[in-house]
């Protein structure tokens, strides 16, 4: 019987009697799985359109069974479909970054969870898990498991460790998991789940967790308190400040003359983009964006300079360069924010996120608190005691001057005219993508990971409010673009989800084209290719190495040659609409007619290799061999050699100049 899915939307749902109140005292007989599905429906939040509605807090379950949760959690998730939905997926890294996807799109307060059975299928999780937990993401992982009982043992994929008889797949997930539970009794779920929930919630903790579910348990019956699936409005925990750390902020705030804020994620997910930007303009402080923090400022706003860092625009990057305190706000301060650490060198640095670990990097003054708390604790006491402080009116002025040449520039980029008989480079594309929608950098969600797309949107994109930019950087997994594409489509049903993805990481992982399809959340899906890898092989040159295993035409290849891959067809043969186009001018066309479509779109577009934006960037430490035959690698570490002392020697005398103190 075919069962018909709607979109998983806002919409609030109503509890059904499955979460219903019940007497104090009384109990209900469930098996582990049903008492897992049956809790996982009851938890509720508030509607974002602040009606008082509430929704469920998992919007469903991605699953591919086997036969280590068929049995047990299908049988739950089929008694329970209608209050938690089940969607199919292809692949279980793929419905696993769909799932991220959907939590990065609802900015935290909404989130999936995933289910597979015990053998690859679950250490098919471990890259997912990775990407959750480096972007700080709440996802929850449920994991079939071998038998407890041991009867079967071993069981059909059951890794046997011979030192560890309790050992199983799964606890290759144990290091990139946030919380991490065995579930060897029905009972453990009353204190395991609150748990669990605890972390995916909770600003500081936030990440992935995973409950690994044996699959003998998952079919054990169990008495369970009925309150404990009465239906709950979830809290989400975040810090607030302490006034020892805003006055040390404070302090430093005083004698800065020429700061700039780094916005990251964590003023995305507090949602804090009005209070930064009402306390940016207040004090006259320019405001750069990392990946993650992209869309926090309107690209027009007059003190946005842009992308910081390795793929930073020159406006952002100059300022960083010259500043004298960087406020970072919800970054975790990655080498490409901070240019492998050398970019803020003439700056003392304030560091404000919810998670402390975070707020200790390049010896900062930390902060650990709520983005949006911090920003209103700084603005009060800078009223109160410091007389309205602001930045130098040089120093904004020529902040601006700078973001409005930068915003000229990506002007200019995105709209070149194309040679003849030249291919177009990703600014050429991303151009295209952008006028085919007159509100596109508000309307739209561009969703890419990996490679020089992301450094290319990084710089050009125009992001016009929170969440239109959704760009995996903090783990850079190829092959998250288009799962990732189905996950936000999943979240904001309204908006036109467009993935760009290169032919590389297309070939990686592009089943979910199918199960948007099936799902019926139309992507469109913008794939440049280059014939290989191009991103990486520009950097085993830069490093001194001949081009080699990264283009087709520098790989390995039998008496066939390398592959002519016609990827509009394979998109059609997944179920979806298809073209591909000779240049810019038609690309263009293709757009307005992906737009229009009703279903998943995909246009592929030859593009230049070699071709990249040249203005910004930032210097990124690579190493480079010390021995090498070949000359190109000799000459590439003498200048690696060099740069790293230049730009060691440059922020050690920097630091010596500009130490940062802690003096209230």
């Amino acid at each position: 019987m075919n069962q018909r899915i709607a979109p998983i939307s806002h919409a609030a749902q109503e509890s059904s009697t499955s979460v219903a109140q019940h007497p104090p005292g009384a109990t209900v007989r469930l098996t582990a799985a049903q008492a897992v599905v049956r809790w996982l429906a009851a938890q509720r939040v508030a509607c974002e359109d602040g009606s008082g509605r509430t929704e469920p807090l998992f919007g469903g379950v991605f699953a591919i069974f086997g036969h280590g949760n068929v049995a047990g959690l299908g049988e739950a998730l089929y008694q329970y479909r209608h209050e938690l939905p089940t969607l199919r997926a292809h692949n279980e890294q793929a419905m696993a970054h769909s799932a991220i996807a959907y939590a990065k799109a609802h900015f935290r307060r909404r989130m999936m969870a995933v289910t597979t059975s015990i053998g690859p299928g679950a250490t098919n999780l471990v890259t997912a898990a990775a990407l959750a937990h480096v972007n700080r993401l709440p996802l929850l992982l449920l994991p079939g498991d071998i038998f407890v009982s041991r009867e079967p043992d071993p069981v059909l994929q059951q890794i046997e460790d011979q030192q560890d008889g309790g050992l199983s797949a799964n606890d290759a997930l144990k290091p990139v998991s946030r919380y991490f539970d065995r579930i060897v009794h029905p009972a453990q779920l009353l204190s395991a789940l609150p748990r669990a929930l605890r972390v995916l919630t909770d600003a500081a903790q936030c990440g992935p967790v995973t409950l690994a579910l044996p699959q003998d348990v998952q079919a054990t019956a169990w008495d369970y308190p009925a309150s404990f699936f009465t239906p709950r409005l979830v809290n989400f925990h975040a810090p607030a400040p302490i006034a020892s750390e805003i006055d040390a902020a404070l302090a430093q705030l005083r004698r800065a003359r020429q700061p700039l804020i780094v916005a990251g994620g964590g003023v995305l997910y507090a949602r804090a983009s009005e209070a930064l930007r009402a306390f940016a303009a207040a004090r006259g402080i320019p405001v750069a964006e990392t990946q993650a923090g992209k869309g926090a400022l309107a690209w027009d706003d007059p003190l946005n300079a842009g992308a910081i860092g390795v793929t930073g625009s020159p406006a952002a990057n100059a300022l960083a360069r010259d500043a004298d305190c960087i406020l970072a706000v919800g970054t975790r301060l990655q080498d490409f924010t901070t240019g492998s650490n050398t970019l803020f060198a003439h700056a003392s640095i304030v560091s404000i996120n919810a998670n402390g670990f975070d707020t200790l990097k390049l010896d900062a003054i930390a902060v650990q608190a709520d983005a949006k708390l911090a920003i209103a604790a700084l603005d009060a006491q800078l009223n109160a005691h410091l007389d309205g402080w602001r930045a130098d009116a040089a120093w904004t002025a020529q902040a601006t001057r700078l973001a409005d040449a930068w915003r000229a520039s990506v002007t200019a980029l995105t709209h070149a005219q194309q040679e003849p008989d030249t291919l177009p480079y990703d600014a050429d594309v991303i151009g295209a993508v952008q006028r085919s929608s007159p509100r596109s950098d508000t309307d739209d969600i561009v969703v890419c990971a990996a490679g020089t797309l992301p450094a290319e949107l990084h710089k050009l994109w125009r992001a016009g409010r929170p969440g239109a930019y959704h760009v995996e950087y903090g783990y850079s997994c190829m092959g998250y673009e288009i799962a990732g594409g189905l996950g936000a489509k999943l979240a904001r049903p309204e908006r036109e989800v467009i993935v760009m993805v290169g032919d590389g990481s297309y070939l990686m992982m592009n089943s979910e084209i199918a199960t948007s399809v099936m799902l019926g959340a139309k992507l469109i899906i913008v794939v440049l290719d280059n014939r290989g890898y191009g991103c990486i092989n520009r950097l085993q040159q830069a490093c001194g190495g001949a081009p080699f295993n990264n283009l087709f035409d520098d790989c390995a290849q039998g008496p066939l040659g390398a592959p002519q891959i016609d990827f509009a067809a394979h998109a059609r043969a997944l179920g979806a609409e298809a073209e591909h186009v000779a240049n810019v001018a038609e690309l263009d066309a293709a757009m307005q007619r992906a737009r229009a479509a009703t279903r998943t779109y995909l246009v592929c577009i030859d593009t230049d290799p070699a071709r990249t934006t040249e203005e910004g960037g930032w210097w990124w430490e690579v190493a480079v061999p010390e021995v090498s035959p070949r000359a190109a690698v000799r000459e590439a570490r003498e200048r690696y050699v060099q740069q790293t002392a230049e730009r060691h020697a440059h922020a050690s005398h920097a630091s010596d100049d500009d130490a940062p103190t802690n003096e209230a």
